[in-house]
Parts: structure tokens; sequence; C-alpha cells
């Protein structure tokens, strides 16, 4: 991010302040000389405060008849609804509901008993949640945290809220977590935030289950659902990395196949790692520069060896660089982060000694000593198949190439008028393959395979940050010559950004984000294709909080069942222009009813600014 000579750029950040108790994403400073460039919190919106349910009804009903309500927006992430049967016989529960407007330290946490209307416990055919929100004035996004029985099922965002307020609702597919709901346990909700008094957010949660059939058959999943995770009880359980993360971890002694899934967010100075400044640079910057450059990986160890890695998309929320911009429509993932899946099978024959063995997860980065800024949050689970017989799962790794770190090289050079230029490139190879022998006898040649590539290019011209940056590679294992876990994905990105006085504190930005994926997480659970590509701009002025955005987004979804979804939707000045949807997932019951805008927006809380360096020409 491009920011002029002589100036302290003030960011906002999630952070945990033990001194005044605060959080969520609040303000923390980077220096670039010895003026300041403020990104000021806007003014508090004046206005009645108007309860969730007055909001609701008058968003979704009566918007277009009461002049009072129509500032009341329904914000949203493009996505597919979820691939569930619609005419199986369906229970829906509240888990929880509650206003999380001063909940910093205070975690939702609530008692959860499987239903038995829709038949016996874990016989279902899929499970839903549905988390509906309302919120209004000046709010900045927080991060929230869905655990259940000490395993995070759910990571999402809150988007900020204009001045009259935003509704948002996110239906989420936890089929795969059917083992969990099967059982009674503990639901945690961590979702820190600290506002007025007179404002409030307001979330209710509730879980649909969907009967099985002979037409609608009970969902294929895993025996057995092992946390990666800091198991507490009475908030999230992710863990904050650096340092690494690490937990013991007994396996069944059966157990025939493993698939991890890893859930990892950057935060803090490390929210915007994709425009991180490489170490070698860090001279040609002011002091307060951040490096560790913009490659991160997120690796998984068992017992020390690399097991798996994921090259991570990156989220933008909705506070981030330009907020209206992503009003009404948030960037993508930014209401449902990504996930990675990994199969560890080759690691059974070691895992089942019925003793032990340590998970470890972190993130790296391409620089020497291979370590990253404060922070990022992770966390994981483990989905186990055992066999039918009790007896030990042998065998052993026939092959193992994978080095502790990916390869990466750092290129660049500084014009003679002060432009800058880096290139960060990286990759990454890994080679695994074992023979697994069940106590019933079978026998499964597992071979699994990682090639990945990174590219990152930022471009210091004048008053201009031009990035360009793309996480691209295939993640494939094969269980007797059958796919087992398939991942092949494309993540580029290109963010232009512009101050446009000396201050700094007016500027623009356009956005090409894209979401490109072929993702089969495991055997038991539904493949599918997206392709999502979000073109977004605006302007923004951090005195006011205010500014404009437009949003074009092109989004399709097919997967191994033959559902389908698409949807072409446009925003400008906070109003939807556009929109178009079609497949056999538009009928989706439940979806919200047409959208709502309003070009009153009002101020936005803050823009969250990542670091760079900047001069104006001239």
């Amino acid at each position: 991010m491009m920011y002029p000579q002589n100036s302290t750029l003030h960011l906002r950040t999630r952070w945990r302040d033990s001194h005044n108790g605060t959080s969520g994403f609040a303000h923390d400073s980077y220096i670039r000389g010895l003026h300041h460039l403020t990104v000021l919190r806007a003014t508090r919106p004046s206005g009645q405060r108007m309860l969730q349910s007055l909001w609701f009804f008058c968003a979704l009903v009566f918007a277009a008849v009461f002049p009072q309500c129509a500032a009341v927006s329904f914000d949203f992430q493009v996505a597919q609804p979820p691939p569930v049967p619609q005419h199986a016989v369906q229970c829906t529960i509240q888990i929880l509901q509650r206003d999380f407007a001063n909940s910093y330290g205070k975690a939702e946490v609530v008692e959860f008993t499987p239903p038995t209307d829709c038949g016996t416990p874990g016989s279902w055919a899929a499970v839903t949640l549905n988390f509906t929100v309302t919120s209004n004035g000046t709010q900045y996004d927080r991060l929230g945290i869905f655990t259940f029985q000490n395993v995070e099922i759910w990571r999402t965002s809150t988007p900020e809220p204009t001045a009259a307020g935003i509704i948002w609702t996110y239906m989420k597919d936890v089929t795969r977590f059917i083992p969990l709901f099967a059982k009674p346990g503990t639901f945690i909700l961590e979702l820190d935030n600290i506002i007025e008094a007179r404002l409030q957010l307001f979330a209710t949660l509730h879980a649909t289950f969907y009967a099985s059939s002979p037409a609608h058959p009970l969902a294929k999943q895993a025996n057995t659902i092992i946390p990666l995770s800091t198991l507490a009880n009475n908030t999230g359980n992710e863990a904050s990395v650096p340092p690494s993360f690490s937990i013991n971890v007994t396996v069944p002694q059966n157990a025939v196949e493993i698939y991890a899934e890893l859930i990892p967010s950057g935060n803090g100075n490390e929210e915007f790692w994709y425009l991180n400044t490489a170490n070698e640079f860090l001279d040609e910057f002011p002091s307060g520069a951040l490096g560790q450059g913009p490659f991160r990986e997120v690796r998984l160890l068992v017992d020390g060896q690399v097991a798996g890695v994921a090259f991570p998309y990156p989220v933008i929320f909705t506070g981030g660089i330009v907020p209206p911009a992503w009003s009404p429509i948030t960037s993508y993932g930014a209401l449902d982060l990504p996930t990675y899946f990994l199969d560890l099978t080759p690691f059974v024959p070691l895992l089942t000694d019925g003793n032990p063995h340590t998970f470890t997860i972190d993130v790296a980065s391409a620089e020497a000593d291979k370590t990253i800024l404060q922070n990022w949050f992770v966390s994981g689970a483990l989905q186990v198949i055992t066999d039918s017989s009790s007896k030990r799962t042998t065998g052993k790794i026939t092959s193992y190439s994978a080095k502790p770190f990916a390869v990466a090289s750092t290129t660049g050079r500084v014009d003679a008028n002060g432009d800058l230029h880096i290139t960060v490139t990286a990759s990454r190879q890994i080679n695994i393959a074992a023979e697994i022998f069940s106590g019933s006898g079978k026998r499964n040649t597992v071979v699994v395979s990682q090639t990945l590539e990174y590219v990152n290019q930022q471009d210091y011209v004048g008053n201009t940050l031009n990035l360009f940056q793309s996480s691209s590679g295939s993640v494939f294992s094969t269980h007797n010559n059958f796919p087992a876990v398939v991942d092949k994905f494309s993540y580029p990105i290109t963010i232009n950004y512009t101050a446009l006085n000396d201050a700094g504190t007016q500027f623009t930005a356009t956005f090409d984000h894209s979401y490109d994926r072929d993702l089969l997480p495991s055997p038991f659970i539904l493949g599918s294709t997206i392709k999502e590509r979000q073109l977004a701009g605006g302007f923004f002025d951090s005195n006011t909080g205010r500014g404009n955005g437009t949003s074009n987004n092109t989004f399709s979804y097919v997967d191994l069942a033959g559902n389908t979804y698409n949807r072409k939707v446009d925003a400008a000045l906070n109003v939807i222009t556009f929109d178009e949807v079609s497949g056999s997932l538009s009928e989706f019951p439940g979806l919200p009813p047409p959208l709502l805008g309003t070009k009153n927006a009002g101020a936005f809380a803050g823009a969250r600014l990542p670091p760079g360096r900047g001069k104006l020409s001239g």
C-alpha cells in the first residue's frame, strides 16, 4: 500500500489489549516518516436505535413502504446455497441467540442436545446452520469462531454496518460434522466486540437436520472426528501463531484413513500478509514497514515431519482498504473463510500404535528464518475412518519426499527515481506413498502428492502501488488408484491503490480477485467446482469515513451430485444494479428475498490499510 513520504499510517487490526479490555479491529501505527496520516473513526451516527426485529421486518418487508426503513440493507457473500435434500423431512432448532454488543472475552457457550424428530441422532442426510445477524452504527468488522465439541466448524467475520443498519444471513453446510451433532456437547461462538451502548450486533443461529430415507440416503461420514485445537471450554478453540501450535493426539488403533481440515486466517500485522515487504528491501522503506515478505504457507506436521501444506487464499475483510467496495456484497470468503484438506492416510501405520503423537500447525514465510509477524489464528480437525475389525492397522510409508519449507526466491530493483519493484516466488513439491493393511485383511496403496506455485509482484510507482499475486497448484491423493483428495486451485489477486492527496487521507483502490477451485475434500464429502471472480473498487476519505464503491461478481458452482448454481450480481453506491441467478440450487427455500440497498450508506467505521511505502510525485 502506498502512502506519502513523511507520513505515519494508523491501521486497524484485530487485537486483544490487556490494558483496556478492548477487542476487534482497532488502530495500530506504522511509521512512514515524520508527519501523520491517520485513518480516523467516523463520528457515531445520530438517529433512534432500531431493534433487531424491527430491522428485519423493515428491511425484508416494508422498506419500499416506510422511508424510515429504506436505509437498512441486506449484505451478503456470493456463494452457493447448501446442496441438501429439500424434499426431506426437516427439523430446525435454535442453538443460540444473543446481542454481541459488548462481548469481548464473553463467548456464548450453550449446551447442545441433538433433536430426535428427524430420526435417530446421526442418521441424517444433511445438516445446515443458518446465521442471521443485524447490526447498526459505527462498528468494525469482527472475527467469529464457531466451535462444537472442541472442533472449529466455521470461521466467519461480520460486515461493517452502515449508519442505519444492515442484516445478513449465511447458510453453512456442516454435513461433514454429523458425528459431532449426533451427541450432546458444548457449542461456542466467540465474537469479541466492543461498541457504544446504544448500538447492537444481534445474532441468531439455527441448525436444520434433514431426515434420511430411501430417497435421501444417510450422509457418508467419518467414524470419529478429532480436534486439532486448544480444547478450551469457554471460548473459541483457535490457536494464535507464532509460535507454532502443537497438540498430542491418540488415534484409534483400527484407523484406516485419516483426513485433515485446516482453518487459517491472517490477523493483526498478518492480515495483509500478501503486501508485507521482503526483508532485503526493508531499508528502502522508512522505519516501521512490516517485513517477513508476502509469502505464507500453512504447514501440518506429524511428529515433526511435514505431512502437508496449504497456500492460503487472501481473504479481504469488509473493513479492508476501501470499505464501501464490500457493501452490500462482501469480498469472497469474508462470511465463510476457506478451509484446506489434506490426506494423512500414509501416516496411519505410525499413528495406530496406541501412543499419543504430536500434530503441529504453523505458518511459515519465505524469509531466511521462515518466521512471520503476529499473528495467524489456526485450528484443524482429523476425520478418521476405522476398520470393521478392532485389530490394529499396520503397514509402512514406502516413500517420503517433502522439504521442511517451500523453495523460494526474492528479486527486485530500485529505479533512479525511487520507484521500487519486488518479486517473490515460491514452490512446493511433496510426494508420500504408503502401504496400509487393515485388521480385516484389506490392503490400501496410498499415494499423496502436492505441487504448488506462488508469485507476488509489488510495484511502488509514484503514489501508486500495483500488486499482483497468484497461488495455484494441485493436491492429489489416490487409494488403490482411486482419487481420495483432489484440490486444484488458482487464487489470483490484483490490487491497484493510489493516494490522492499529500496527507494520504483520500485514496482509491481497485481489486480483481478470483477463487477457482476444483475440490474433493475426501471420499465421503461431496466434491465441487467453484469459479468466482470479483471486480471491485472505490474511493474513501478517512477523515469523514465516507466514500463510494462498486462490485461486479461472477460465480458458478457445480458438484459431483449434479447440483448447479450460477450468479452474476453487481452493485454500485451500495445499491444492487444487476442480479441474475440460475441453476438447480437457485430455488433453495429460505434464500433472502430481493436485495435492498440505499445510496445513503452513511459513514463507515474506517478503512483498515496495509503497510507500504509511498511518495507523491512532484
